[in-house]
Parts: C-alpha cells; sequence; structure tokens
C-alpha cells in the first residue's frame, strides 16, 4: 500500500501507521441515519426531543432530513429495508459525503483504509453511493449528492 497516492508519506493522520496524507477526495461526516419502519413517527419524535425540523423529504416520506437551527442536516430517516435488516441488525449508521467528481477515489481511499463494499456502487436520484462496513463491520454510506 505504500505505493498508494496517500499512503506511506508524513505529515497526515495515521490509520495503522500507513495512511498518513489525506488524499484529494474529501469526505466529510453528513448526518446520523436511522432505518425506521414509520419514517414520519420517528422523525417527529427525534425533532421534537432535539428541536429539530424537517428540511427533506423524498419518495412519499422513505426519506426525511430533520436539521438544527442553523440549517445543518444533522439526522436522516429511511423506511428499514431487507439490506438493512439483514447487514448487522444495526438500525443506525453514519452517512458520509463528497462531491460527486470525487466519488470513484473517496470510494478507493475508504476500501484501500479497511471498509468494504456491502453491494455494488449505484446511482439514485440525489446522486452516486456505495454501502460499506468499516474493519468491524459498522455499517456506513457515501453518497456523492448531485
Amino acid at each position: 500500500m505504500s505505493g498508494a497516492a496517500g499512503f506511506g508519506q508524513s505529515g497526515g493522520h495515521p490509520i495503522d501507521g500507513q495512511l498518513t496524507t489525506p488524499t484529494p477526495a474529501s469526505v466529510e461526516f453528513d448526518l446520523v441515519t436511522v432505518d425506521a419502519s414509520d419514517t414520519e413517527a420517528l422523525s417527529r419524535f427525534w425533532a421534537i426531543a432535539c428541536g429539530l425540523h424537517e428540511v427533506e423529504r423524498e419518495d412519499a416520506g422513505r426519506w426525511i432530513v430533520l436539521a438544527g437551527p442553523d440549517g445543518q442536516r444533522r439526522m436522516g430517516f429511511q423506511r428499514a429495508t431487507a439490506l438493512s435488516a439483514s447487514v448487522d441488525n444495526s438500525r443506525i449508521h453514519l452517512d458520509l459525503s463528497c462531491a460527486p467528481t470525487d466519488f470513484e477515489l473517496a470510494v478507493e481511499r475508504l476500501l484501500l483504509a479497511g471498509a468494504r463494499l456491502l453491494r455494488p456502487l449505484r446511482t439514485e436520484p440525489y446522486g452516486a453511493i456505495a454501502n460499506l462496513v468499516d474493519p468491524e463491520g459498522n455499517v456506513f454510506d457515501l453518497c456523492a449528492y448531485v
């Protein structure tokens, strides 16, 4: 791995002493996503509990996003799917985001760092998505919103 971009160089945050310089693909934390059988009810509960408000809704409530008073996305609620139920029975996962132009490089960087793809990369109406797990099996997504 020391020949790959960003590996074996000095100056960044090490992962197992190998990944030490960030690559050009910028990946950022987006929000926490909760799988729900009733996205409407669960998002309403968390909106009240945390003082959040709805800023996004897709596919008749299949996906609802709540933001704080500053407009920053905080929580997403997605209707539970067979994929989410079959992977690790976890109903909460992190969503990361990157620019569409950085998507392939960002996926490669995550895989080199130890992530594993759960299924093939795909495109949705909102952009490209990669469903992944970290080295300990925790589910997360990388989204490149259009």
